[in-house]
């Protein structure tokens, strides 16, 4: 019981860290759009910390655009600040802003 007790708080803690990553705005590159599907992937770039390393590369995600204008400022290539919504498993795009 104990065991089954620690996985589901494991669990938890998982979402709930997973949840919060999309609260806030992130920074990245962006890798590829689809404006047929209105689909972006963004390269997402790690925050830096006093010793840490800035300049690394993170997770590479694919978003829905809440609005299909939102990816006709962006091309390829091009540095972002975004933010993003969790439902059902897939990410939603919400805010967009080129660097």
């Amino acid at each position: 019981m104990g065991t089954a007790k620690f996985i589901l708080a494991g669990a938890a803690a998982v979402t709930v860290l997973a949840s919060s990553a999309f609260a806030d705005d992130m920074t990245g590159m962006v890798t590829g759009i689809n404006r047929l599907n209105n689909t972006i992937s963004i390269q997402q770039t790690q925050k830096g910390t006093v010793g840490g390393s800035a300049g690394g590369a993170g997770a590479l995600q694919q978003y829905k655009a809440k609005d299909a204008a939102m990816l006709d400022a962006v091309h390829a290539g091009d540095r972002v600040t975004y933010a993003a919504t969790n439902t059902d498993g897939s990410g939603t795009l919400t805010k967009l802003q080129k660097q």
